[in-house]
């Protein structure tokens, strides 16, 4: 394919994005700060540089995955010099709606064009090539984008730029809080002398059923909190869904309880998977534990 892609920030969620687009024959060049993590994927096809400059500018579509907006800004203002004009930058981290927007304003007074397309579905989801993509931009760049998110997921244009971010922080809303019901579920069945495997067997294909009961129900039926999602992403999310909150002029009291539920761990296991909100609710239950296995920690 001749679309020529640059791809910024090789972590757990970029490296097999990377995998996918390669797999579907598009050139990428990708980039990173610790190059170590860009070098490893040479041998899958990929074309490592160490320089952002050199990386972007023969780049059609410049995809970003950093780690918080803040980052995000930096590394457009350091490769904006070197862009070409009309360049596309898809930004695919998390990052908050007024950040979205600010990169928008930036890259087009610059000459070049921007799409906010965070993505919910994990690692697994990038390693499948299954990940909900949330676009945020014009119609005609997303038509130019879609081909590219099509080799790594499912994408929908949710609206102009900056929708994306809202999108995902409602996605992140409805994770971060069913998690912690999931976990106060397998507790309580746990507590009461019923089997919490079978109690999520037999609640499964109801009005219960969720993604979140059968994979990361079963994470903590395993004790198994090795990172996908992390917690401090989550914490991050949800700071996020509470500044969109307060812009709108809007109270969300369940998602204040859930971001408190998830700051009660934020030193102890902070890299940990997102479903360690069990880890929390046990806190708070001195002497019940879901399981009897040994916790799977980073």
């Amino acid at each position: 394919m001749s679309t020529q892609i640059t791809f910024l920030g090789i972590g757990l969620m970029g490296e097999p994005m990377v995998r996918r687009l390669l797999a579907a024959g598009f050139p990428v060049t990708v980039w990173n700060r610790t190059a170590g993590k860009a070098d490893a994927l040479r041998a899958f096809g990929a074309t490592p540089v160490a320089n952002l400059a050199d990386a972007v500018a023969s780049a059609d579509i410049v995809i970003s995955m950093l780690e918080a907006g803040p980052v995000v800004g930096l590394v457009i203002e350091a490769a904006l010099p070197a862009l070409r004009p009309g360049a596309l930058w898809v930004d695919m981290s998390s990052t908050r709606q007024s950040e979205a927007l600010s990169f928008h304003v930036r890259l087009t007074a610059g000459g070049c064009r921007f799409i906010d397309a965070p993505v919910s579905g994990g690692v697994g989801g990038a390693q499948a090539g299954t990940l909900a993509i949330m676009a945020g931009g014009g119609a005609e760049d997303y038509a130019r984008a879609e081909p590219v998110f099509a080799a790594m997921g499912r994408s929908t244009l949710v609206g102009p730029a900056g929708s994306g971010q809202v999108a995902k922080l409602c996605n992140q809303l409805i994770v971060g809080a069913t998690l912690n019901i999931v976990a106060e579920a397998l507790l309580l069945a746990q507590a009461a002398g019923a089997d919490p495997a079978a109690v999520r067997t037999a609640i499964r294909g109801g009005f219960a059923e969720s993604r979140i009961l059968e994979v990361h129900g079963q994470r903590m039926l395993e004790r198994n909190f090795m990172p996908g999602g992390q917690v401090k992403t989550q914490i991050k999310d949800q700071h996020n869904i509470l500044a969109a909150a307060a812009d709108a002029g809007v109270e969300l009291p369940v998602t204040n309880l859930v971001t408190q539920r998830y700051e009660a761990i934020e030193d102890m296991f902070p890299h940990a998977d997102h479903s360690a909100a069990l880890l929390a609710l046990e806190q708070l239950n001195t002497g019940h534990r879901v399981g009897a296995g040994p916790d799977q920690l980073p």
